[in-house]
């Protein structure tokens, strides 16, 4: 892609009346392909004039978002990646502030800044800075001044970055238009000048923005501005997207691998024997011929050589396992050598897949089980760091290996929050997971979050447990209203009463009933929840049938001896 055709740029500042200017302001245009991985920055500060750092606190602010954003992970969306990076700037801007405490050196600025990733502007404003946008002749204000007005002649800022440990960002997105016209400016600016007074400035300046900033800075001085004057206008030519030419030529670029036998060597990799086959994939157990290192090939199908959809995906997988660093997770083999096939390569994992496991462990004692759960949740919570959902957790993607290390396995239904907000010709498919462990939020059409792979944990638990499913074997074939959680003790009357309601809590069928954060289960299921120890609202005859009917056999037992003795005494 052609980036400087992309924008047409126009700045100024100047100190004004002040002694220093504590404005600060940038655009951040990357190459390819962090533009179209993260998009292009736009950010414009005011250091508060009550503040003896207040350079250093809009200069901080401005660097940070436009270095540090870039440094997030890709697969974080843009909301995600700028609160994190502009929390912690807070978090450092009141350190400073409390380290210099004695010389009374606070650090506080506004801030207005703009994502532009794809086809989708994310908005991001904090105190009195302004961002307008010039679409069709027409200039709208799209942020609100956080400032309070106790009367005509006084006011206070509300919300600034560097006074709070709390941070309230206001924070929009919204389509992007071709030749949209984004106008950043300072208070110094826009409290001086009128907005069609800015307006008729650039439109008379339309063929350049930098002449028509310079022009607005300059009436904002000559019409009394009291402070420093910043402005900032961004023209965007064409909305930052991928080239679909581009997509279909990376993802056609290396050809399907030919049929592998043993003996065959791809790159440097002997092939040993075939692990597994399915009309979508091949693994193979290979070694490298570098190292005599064992690892695994992952092959696509040449049933969908000519799928787009089908190669983004198995592109995706390799993406998302090379971003994973986590020992509950299959690691990824980068490779050193150059690849001239379309495959890509893992760990091999010498083990047991866990339904293999629960084949010979049927009766597990809770502890084990918890030991296991364990550890899939360490592997969960590694793609929910990176805003990923697995969305196809089940025990055939689960292995344990000979020493007892569960990883999870297989990443082609990952959803990528990050990658969701890229536009691309290429039809992105959605495999809902496996019936039985696919959340319920997924059968009915609905966003899927952490708490749909929080749910598939759940019922892995119940399966392992009770080797049964917790709605039973109907689940996804009948209406939702018409099934209901079936008391794990019904199958196994070892299991306590608070773990049994820890398990139905996590696979609740609305996802907010669940727990917000897997690590609560995970606590819940080592240690008693007074809410669960208490009576079930479940009647005890679908709770535990057995017990029931003991129970009541041996009240009318008592019963008929009382009137027994009775009948006696008459």
């Amino acid at each position: 892609m052609q980036s400087e055709a992309l924008i047409d740029l126009g700045q100024s500042s100047d100190q004004g009346v002040k002694e220093e200017n504590q404005d600060s302001y940038g655009v951040l245009l990357p190459e390819s392909p962090t533009l179209e991985q993260k998009g292009i920055a736009i950010v414009i500060a005011d250091g508060v004039s009550g503040c003896d750092a207040g350079k250093l606190a809009s200069e901080s602010c401005v660097k940070s978002l436009l270095n540090d954003y870039y440094c997030t992970p890709d697969s974080w969306t843009v909301k995600t990646s700028v609160q994190k990076v502009l929390m912690a700037t807070n978090r450092w801007m009141l350190g400073m502030a409390q380290q210099a405490a004695h010389s009374n050196k606070g650090l506080a600025t506004t801030m207005s800044a703009l994502i532009v990733k794809s086809s989708t502007v994310h908005l991001f404003h904090i105190g009195d800075t302004r961002i307008y946008r010039l679409r069709q002749k027409k200039l709208e204000r799209l942020t609100e001044d956080h400032r309070f007005w106790v009367s005509k002649d006084k006011n206070y800022l509300t919300r600034a970055m560097g006074i709070d440990a709390h941070l309230d960002i206001d924070y929009s997105n919204f389509l992007l238009e071709k030749a949209d016209t984004f106008l950043l400016t300072t208070d110094g600016v826009h409290e001086f000048i009128s907005d069609n007074t800015m307006l008729q400035i650039i439109t008379d300046n339309d063929r350049n923005l930098e002449r028509a900033a310079r022009e607005i800075t300059a009436l904002a001085m000559q019409n009394g501005s009291d402070d420093n004057v910043t402005c900032q206008l961004v023209r965007f030519n064409q909305p930052p997207q991928i080239n679909d030419q581009e997509v279909y030529r990376k993802l056609t670029e290396l050809p399907f691998p030919p049929d592998l036998n043993a003996g065959m060597v791809l790159d440097g990799y002997r092939i040993e024997r075939e692990l597994h086959a399915s009309n979508r994939t091949q693994l193979y157990l290979a070694i490298d011929t570098d190292t005599d290192a064992a690892v695994v090939i992952k092959t696509p199908s040449v049933n969908y050589v000519d799928d787009p959809s089908y190669l983004d995906m198995f592109v995706n997988e390799e993406w998302v396992g090379r971003r994973i660093d986590n020992n509950h997770v299959l690691s990824i083999i980068e490779q050193t050598r150059p690849r001239q096939f379309l495959y890509y390569v893992t760990e091999y994992i010498e083990g047991q897949t866990l339904r293999h496991w629960m084949s010979d462990n049927p009766q597990p004692s809770v502890h084990d089980v918890r030991g296991i759960i364990r550890q899939i949740a360490r592997g969960l919570r590694a793609f929910h760091n990176k805003e990923m959902i697995h969305q196809d957790l089940k025990p055939e993607n689960i292995i344990i290996d000979t020493q007892g290390t569960v990883k999870i396995i297989d990443f082609g239904s990952t959803k990528i929050a990050g990658i969701e907000e890229i536009a691309t010709p290429v039809h992105r498919l959605s495999l809902l997971g496996t019936q039985h462990y696919t959340a319920p939020e997924y059968l009915l059409g609905e966003q899927a979050s952490t708490r749909s792979d929080a749910f598939s944990l759940g019922v892995i638990c119940y399966e392992m447990l009770t080797g049964q499913l917790p709605f039973g074997d109907k689940y996804g074939e009948k209406s939702l209203s018409k099934l209901h959680y079936i008391p794990s003790q019904q199958f196994n009357p070892d299991i306590p009463l608070w773990v049994d309601g820890a398990i139905e809590k996590i696979v609740s069928k609305k996802p907010s009933s669940r727990y917000e954060e897997i690590s609560e289960f995970i606590h819940d299921l080592a240690h008693p929840n007074s809410l669960f120890t208490k009576s079930s609202h479940t009647p005890l005859i679908e709770r535990n049938p057995i017990v029931f009917w003991k129970t009541l056999a041996l009240v009318s037992m008592a019963a008929n001896m009382v009137w027994l003795l009775l009948s006696s005494a008459d």
